[in-house]
Parts: C-alpha cells; sequence; structure tokens
C-alpha cells in the first residue's frame, strides 16, 4: 500500500524578478521517507527548501505539504522544521539555553527531558551547558538538528545536514534520520555529498536550471546511467587484463595519470558486462579483491544530467 504524501509539489513555479528559480517544478515525498534533493549551484535547491519551510510563496503552481495547501508564506507550515543556510542560533547561549530558547519563539514548553533527549539523539550532551559561539560548524548543524527535533515534526527540511561533521558526528545525524524515517517523519535533504545522499536516500530528485531532470529510485537512476568506470584488484593483475581485453562490452581505460596504482584494472563498462567479466575471472582462478566504481553511481549520473541540461540551455 502506497504512503500517503508528506509533499506534493504540481507545476510549482518561482522567479526574482527576471531570474526564474523554479520552472514548473513536480515532486513527491512519502511519509517515512528521506528524500534526497541534488543539483549544482543555482539549481533552485535552496529555494525549494525555502518554499517548504514557508519562507517563501511560488508564484504559481500548487504546493501541498502534510496535506495541507500552501498558498503563501507566513510561517513553517504546521508539522514542518528544519533550516536553510544553516541553523540559526544565539552564541552568547549555551546548547540547552539555546534549545529553550527556540522552543520558546514557537510557542512551546520544552521541558528539561525533552531538552536532554534531543541534545544525547545528536551526541551534544557533553557540551550541553557550552556557549554556542565555540562550537565549531559540525556542532553547530547538529544543534540545529536538535531544535528540528524539539518540534517532532512530519516533515524534516535540511540544507546540507553533514557539513563540518567529522565521522562520528555524521553517524550521529544518520543515525538520527533513520530513525526518524522509521517512525514515519518525511526528510528532505540537501546536500552536495553525493555519499550522504546514496547512505541514506531512497529516492533523489535531481534539479539543473529550475527543472527537475530526474524524480525517483536511486536504482532507477543507477540503472539508467550509461557506462561507469570500475576499479578491479585482482591476485593476477596480468591474467586479469587479458580476459577483461577479450571480453565482449569491456573497454579498458588507459589514460590513469601518473599516480594509478599497477596492481589495479580499471574498465568501462555497463552492469551486464562486467557481471560477465566477474565471473569469468572467478572461473579462471584469479581471486577478486576489490571492486569499486570510481565515481559512484549517483555522482555519474548526477553529471550527466546536469550537464546535458546546461547543453540544451
Amino acid at each position: 500500500m502506497d504512503r500517503p504524501l508528506a509533499i506534493k509539489s504540481r507545476g510549482t513555479t518561482k522567479s526574482f524578478g527576471n531570474v526564474v528559480a523554479l520552472d514548473g517544478v513536480d515532486l513527491d515525498v512519502a511519509e517515512g521517507q528521506i528524500h534526497g534533493l541534488i543539483g549544482p549551484n543555482g539549481a533552485g535547491k535552496t529555494t525549494l527548501l525555502g518554499l517548504l519551510l514557508g519562507l517563501a510563496a511560488a508564484d504559481s503552481g500548487s504546493l501541498e505539504i502534510l496535506g495541507a495547501p500552501i498558498r503563501r508564506a507566513l510561517s513553517a507550515p504546521e508539522g514542518v522544521a528544519g533550516f536553510v543556510d544553516g541553523p540559526g542560533l544565539y552564541p552568547s547561549l549555551t546548547a540547552r539555553q539555546n534549545l529553550a530558547a527556540l522552543a520558546a519563539l514557537q510557542g512551546r514548553d520544552a521541558g528539561t527531558s525533552r531538552i536532554d533527549d534531543v541534545l544525547d539523539q545528536v551526541g551534544l550532551t557533553d557540551v550541553a551547558e557550552d556557549r554556542a559561539r565555540g562550537f565549531s560548524l559540525g556542532m553547530r548543524q547538529r544543534l540545529g538538528l536538535a531544535a528540528a527535533l524539539l518540534t517532532e515534526p512530519g516533515l524534516l527540511v535540511l540544507d546540507e545536514p553533514s557539513n563540518g561533521l567529522d565521522p562520528a558526528g555524521t553517524r550521529h545525524v544518520h543515525r538520527v534520520l533513520t530513525r526518524l524515517a522509521a517512525n514515519g517523519t518525511a526528510v528532505v535533504l540537501s546536500s552536495h555529498r553525493m555519499d550522504d545522499v546514496e547512505a541514506l536516500c531512497s529516492e533523489v530528485t535531481i534539479l539543473a536550471t529550475g527543472r527537475v531532470v530526474f524524480s525517483g529510485p536511486l536504482s532507477k537512476l543507477a540503472a539508467e546511467n550509461s557506462e561507469l568506470d570500475y576499479r578491479l584488484r585482482t591476485s593476477d593483475p596480468d591474467a586479469a587484463h587479458r580476459l577483461a581485453t577479450a571480453a565482449d562490452g569491456i573497454h579498458i581505460v588507459e589514460d590513469l595519470g601518473p599516480r594509478h596504482d599497477p596492481q589495479v584494472l580499471v574498465v568501462r563498462a555497463l552492469e551486464p558486462a562486467l557481471d560477465e567479466l566477474v565471473t569469468r575471472l572467478v572461473r579462471a582462478g584469479i581471486a577478486l579483491r576489490e571492486l569499486a566504481p570510481v565515481v559512484s553511481p549517483l555522482e555519474a549520473a548526477f553529471l550527466a544530467l546536469t550537464e546535458q541540461q546546461e547543453a540544451g540551455r
């Protein structure tokens, strides 16, 4: 059974003077889904996030959030939380005081236990009494996420949530977002980090020049992509090279630069041809020690789609 939509956008447009930021954007995001929003600078991502947060109103088209039509910008729609261009914090207040103040501004009485809970979720318990002015970028990002969690949103909208995070902070954020989605919260996140999008998102929308050039599951995006380059490290590089050269649909990538490891074979192929090559390597008794795309399928598709859109302008 299909889940209800947390976001339903049809033909949404937004211009700033003569600049068209969004040009007929359609977008569906289901409840309990983590949806990635990616695109080059100037693609319209921040504008779209701003519409979802009530920071601006669309010029035309329709936008429904959590089942309610959005017709004008006043404040964040009921049940929506998040941030664009980084969270707004009070530098002179502690992490705990920031959360209490932000809750009060929203007309909420966030108790100590609730504040303790969200600080723990984002891994900031140890710095709860430290002033925000001394926080790193990653810590400010996590505190902004904690502020959004106070409202127990049905839709969470995040702009570059992993910006400045170290590996431990990234794990904290990933766990929080995964748990929220499992409990039915829809999450829309914009990121330039393809590894974040691939790790978290079940579906992705790619924007270029204000238009949607792809929207759907990551698996579909990868399947529709052209040939990819793959790194193969084997127990016998010379034999692997001979097999790859003789295989149909496999192209050896020769121009690899001076820092290339000679023990690694790089081939260009579609997935079916690559699968057949792996089968032949195994049958020949050649151990496969590494197999990975040089560029992830998401990044390759992103580059191809956005370059096509830019070329067609």
